[in-house]
């Protein structure tokens, strides 16, 4: 009854996504395919450090590299819409494979610093490289083609991007529900809890943190994807260390032990920013107190928080 009822309200919640062109101004409308484009990207993180336990600080790698590669895309190729999602999945898992090969050796502290250290090569490379990238201006200009698939879609409609996002994100969310749920995500919750024994029942540890790494990077990369037509640019700024900590601070924020935590959390951190913003220009101080005492009161998220008082409720 309990998993009927959550089915229920997350089928009333896509409902009411799907509806918001209908019933929101243009304003609401870009702040919805934000939400839905970083909650994206913050569940995919979610992956490796809700899941498998292991923190990184250089997740925007793989976002920032999926956008630069939906840009090259449709400047230089001009290909359509969904092959360019492919593609940025494609690249990001490539630079996932790499950096993972090297990061998932070691664990903790030293895990969360090489992936650091690797997300600011990365941006160092995308800075300096202008003859590929444009340097610190970013690649802008380019324009949104066909969807792909056979489908007409005016892409540059705000209402119409807001629903193929919205598809592609529930799309992938859903896959991505289904690797956490498997045998492989039993395994990956295993490995967060006690990796010795799970190397002691002959598993490759290893192995299994690299397939999760580059499986993340994949989405996050489709993220990038998406993210870049929504801004019309591919900018060094997603690459940085600093939009890394977005990720981490949606998923604690809306509960790391529940896949949709972080799409609670993103929800919660741009209506935060956005609302702030309207009444001061100190909205970084605020924003910070704010999430500060949402992280120490709420320990298990936003999302787990409110379950547990309705579970309590309902005894």
């Amino acid at each position: 009854m309990k998993i009927k009822i959550l089915w229920a309200l997350l089928a009333l919640v896509i409902a009411g996504l799907i509806a918001v062109p209908w019933i929101a101004s243009y304003f609401y409308i870009f702040i919805f395919t934000e939400i839905l484009i970083l909650g994206l990207f913050a569940a995919s993180f979610n992956l490796i450090f809700g899941y498998t336990g292991m923190l990184s600080f250089g997740h925007a790698a793989f976002f920032g590299i999926g956008s630069y590669a939906m840009a090259l895309v449709l400047i230089h190729l001009e290909w359509p819409f969904v092959v360019g999602l492919l593609v940025s999945m494609g690249v990001s898992a490539l630079l996932a494979l790499i950096i993972g090969f090297f990061c998932v050796r070691l664990n903790e502290v030293y895990f969360a610093m090489l992936t650091l250290a690797f997300g600011m090569m990365v941006f160092a490379i995308a800075y300096q490289w202008r003859s590929v990238t444009n340097g610190s201006d970013g690649l802008a200009g380019f324009s949104l083609g066909s969807f792909g698939l056979g489908l007409d879609l005016t892409l540059a409609n705000p209402a119409v991007y807001y629903h193929v996002v919205l598809a592609i994100v529930v799309i992938a969310s859903a896959l991505l529900y289904l690797v956490c749920s498997s045998s492989f995500g039993m395994i990956l919750r295993a490995i967060r809890q006690n990796p010795e024994r799970v190397s002691f029942a002959g598993l490759n540890v290893r192995t299994y943190r690299l397939v999760a790494f580059v499986i993340a990077g994949s989405f996050a990369g489709l993220a990038g994807g998406l993210i870049a037509p929504f801004l019309r640019v591919a900018s060094p700024e997603l690459l940085h260390w600093s939009m890394s900590a977005e990720p981490i601070l949606m998923a604690i924020l809306g509960g790391t032990g529940y896949f949709l935590g972080p799409f609670v959390g993103s929800a919660v951190f741009v209506l935060l920013e956005t609302w702030i913003t309207s009444f001061t220009e100190s909205w970084m101080l605020v924003l910070g107190i704010i999430l500060a005492l949402m992280v120490i009161f709420f320990r298990k998220g936003l999302l787990g928080t409110v379950l547990d008082w309705w579970m309590e409720i309902k005894k």
